[in-house]
């Protein structure tokens, strides 16, 4: 009888088993054919329900997180690819599909983590190392991020977009030949890969390859024959190669096309305005082009400093003044509306406007080229508007950016002077004296307050 019992039990048990694994399957199945119909609440029913039987299934999991990252959830998917792959650690799906998820949501460090045990579990992957690179490349690692690319094209050289990348990363190295060879190759390989021949179009600008760049904008533009954007860069860079008649002719031909396209005017505008001190027709031409577009609510900050600059060379200083004040708050903002803004409030007298504008440009040009010259105008300014302290230390910054200007450091000083600050006069003089002692406007200085004999 107890062996009967127990024979009975075993039978019931392995019933149940057989049993929970055929609703395991259906449920997997059901799952399956929801997420098919595109059903996806439906199949995150059914592939929880298979966990509930079988909490140990890598499937169900793996199924579950990319139903999760089709919704959208990619949160949730993550959590279920890392259950996945640690139900099986020699599963390759879960560890790449959790990469791809923490890429998703920019989370770089975990990302090349995942990457990085997909390579290990497979190291033939062209596919993996170039995500694994994506990812280094994201966090900032170019070094990484080359060497993962290295190994992506060795496996296959034919992936155009890791030679995209790989153009991008070296760019950024400044290695700029090995960039352009990245590049060309990419484009070589997939001729319709618009960004990278985007990329080597921009180097191609940086080199000053005119031609080689042109090249690449016409090509671009046959590929997105929809965007007028295309035939403009492509008129811009007629320009900027010289054949400003080509490239109003190409202009024209564009807004025939399309009339009613700010952009074409605010190019037609940039291209005469350019052309204005070889031709005389020039001028007018551009005030006629970018008033059209500048008087409207929706004019860019670009737009309205373009034409700014075209009434400052018309003589026009107080609309300069109104249109270029305009351009500086009209977000995203063109940096160089605050230089032309500095220029037209200077010439209307508004010194304390003149000199913020070019302090705000410094705020958001902090690596300024020019920083010596413009610390030199504001201090200036600050003189005209009388307030010394500030002029002597604009002209301390402007001394510091170009140390060996003696002349700068004459200014200095007699703006010290000015600011009651007779000891940091005398320091500076001195500095001043001791790289050129027969300076007039230092040893005129020095004379004043009777540190010279």
């Amino acid at each position: 009888m107890v062996v009967l019992a127990a024979t009975a039990v075993g039978a019931a048990m392995a019933y149940q088993t057989a049993a929970r694994q055929r609703d395991y399957r259906a449920l997997l199945a059901r799952g399956d054919a929801a997420l098919r119909d595109e059903q996806t609440l439906g199949a995150i029913e059914a592939y929880s329900g298979a966990i509930a039987l079988r909490p140990d299934s890598m499937l169900a999991h793996l199924r579950l997180g990319e139903t999760y990252q089709r919704r959208g959830d990619v949160e949730e998917a993550a959590r279920e690819f890392r259950r996945a792959a640690g139900l099986d650690p020699s599963a390759i799906r879960p560890v790449e599909e959790l990469g791809d998820a923490e890429y998703q949501r920019q989370r770089y460090g975990p990302a090349i983590e995942a990457y990085q045990r997909s390579v290990q579990l497979d190291d033939r992957s062209a596919r993996v190392s170039y995500k694994l690179a994506l990812a280094r490349y994201r966090d900032g690692q170019l070094d990484a991020a080359l060497a993962s690319l290295g190994q992506a094209v060795r496996l296959d050289n034919r992936m155009a977009d890791a030679y995209y990348l790989q153009g991008i990363c070296l760019r950024q190295k400044r290695r700029v030949p090995d960039a352009v060879k990245a590049l060309e190759t990419a484009v070589s390989l997939s001729p319709a890969l618009i960004p990278a021949r985007e990329e080597l179009a921009d180097l191609y600008r940086a080199l000053g390859r005119r031609q080689d760049e042109l090249e690449q904008l016409q090509v671009l533009a046959g590929l997105d024959r929809e965007h007028v954007e295309r035939q403009v860069a492509i008129g811009l860079a007629h320009a900027r190669a010289g054949h400003g008649d080509l490239a109003v002719v190409m202009l024209g031909n564009a807004l025939e096309r399309a009339p009613d396209q700010p952009l074409i005017y605010s190019a037609l505008g940039q291209v005469w305005l350019d052309l204005a001190p070889t031709r005389s027709d020039a001028l007018p031409k551009a005030l006629e082009a970018l008033e059209r577009v500048a008087s409207g609510p929706s004019a860019t900050s670009d737009i309205l400093t373009l034409y700014g600059r075209a009434l400052l060379q018309d003589g026009n200083a107080e609309a300069a003044e109104r249109a270029l004040e305009q351009a500086t708050v009209r977000h995203p903002v063109d940096p160089s509306s605050f230089l032309f803004y500095a220029n037209a409030a200077e010439q209307q007298n508004h010194l304390d406007a003149s000199r913020r504008a070019l302090m705000s440009y410094g705020a958001l040009v902090p690596n300024d080229p020019e920083l010596a010259s413009r610390a030199t105008r504001i201090a200036t300014l600050s003189l005209r508007l009388n307030d010394a302290p500030a002029a002597a230390d604009w002209f301390e910054r402007a001394a510091t950016a170009s140390p060996n200007d003696l002349g700068l450091l004459a200014s200095l000083a007699d703006a010290q002077l000015r600011a009651g600050s007779r000891d940091a006069a005398q320091v500076t003089i001195t500095r001043g004296l001791e790289k050129d002692p027969k300076n007039a406007p230092l040893l005129t200085l020095a004379r004043r307050i009777r540190i010279w004999k």
